[in-house]
């Protein structure tokens, strides 16, 4: 049984145009940026640092929103949210877990992804 997928590059496609070196540029960025974002948000979510919590959730919503990932980039924009109006403290936690559950699966299809596209490109289809 195939599992959904967490990613879909149609976004990143259509903002590229399609153009594999960008689109591969923005893979490579993503996996520069989210480890940050991980630890960042880990570590003010420990230290209760709620309004750093909030800006890093409202940078990484972007990042995340570029590979199809809605339904966190719409949660990190809720976190955004609460953190701005210095609510709903119990649920950041689990805000902060589902970024690091849904970007750690998300990274083995962005790894997959790169590898096609790098495929794709030094070997293209004969027509």
């Amino acid at each position: 049984m195939k599992t959904k997928k967490l990613t879909n590059l149609t976004l990143l496609k259509e903002a590229t145009g399609g153009e594999v070196e960008i689109m591969k540029e923005f893979i490579e960025m993503y996996f520069e940026q989210i480890p940050t974002f991980r630890q960042k948000l880990r570590t003010y979510l420990e230290n209760k640092q709620w309004s750093d919590l909030g800006n890093v959730a409202r940078m990484a919503k972007s990042s995340v929103l570029t590979f199809g990932m809605f339904n966190l980039s719409r949660n990190l924009s809720t976190l955004h949210f609460k953190t701005y109006k210095q609510h709903g403290y119990d649920s950041y936690a689990e805000y902060v877990n589902e970024f690091e559950t849904t970007t750690s699966a998300a990274d083995l299809e962005l790894r997959e992804a790169l590898i096609e596209l790098t495929q794709a490109h030094t070997h293209p289809r004969s027509k």
